[in-house]
């Protein structure tokens, strides 16, 4: 019997996935329980719509993450922070602290966890780092840190 899963099944598959399973194993176990259903063409069709939407979702997204990037490569953002005495900081520059300096600056949103710094910024100067937009697309730019 062919059957759509509805949940992820621990020695069939994953959600979504359309399985071939003995007919007793689906009627007395995967259909009480609700984790799958039996593949008729409305069930067919579901899947084939929800395969759809997610290939959409995931190329619009790589789209905005493309112009993103771009808009955003070799490009460097200016943070003004406190220091003490040798020009070190109070604290750090942070993730966070950059990508509200981007959002400022050039208008575009950037997710803290998608900044990939080398190092703490705990001094005056010019830092490159990473944004990791979506997979495989990523921008360099830099942090210039200066004196308030």
């Amino acid at each position: 019997m062919k059957v759509v899963l509805l949940q992820d099944v621990k020695s069939i598959g994953k959600k979504g996935e359309l399985k071939e399973v003995s007919d007793g194993y689906a009627r007395n176990f995967l259909l009480p329980r609700k984790l799958a259903k039996e593949a008729n063409a409305q069930a067919m069709n579901e899947l084939k719509n929800a395969e759809a939407a997610k290939e959409y979702k995931i190329k619009t997204e790589t789209e905005q993450a493309r112009k993103n990037a771009e808009a955003l490569n070799g490009r460097a953002v200016k943070i003004s922070a406190k220091a003490g005495q040798g020009g070190k900081l109070f604290g750090s520059v942070t993730a966070k602290e950059i990508c509200d300096e981007i959002k400022k600056q050039y208008n575009v949103d950037v997710d803290k966890r998608k900044v990939v710094l080398d190092g703490d910024i705990k001094s005056y100067g010019t830092f490159p780092f990473d944004i990791k937009f979506y997979n495989g697309v990523t921008a360099s730019m830099s942090v210039v840190v200066c004196e308030q």
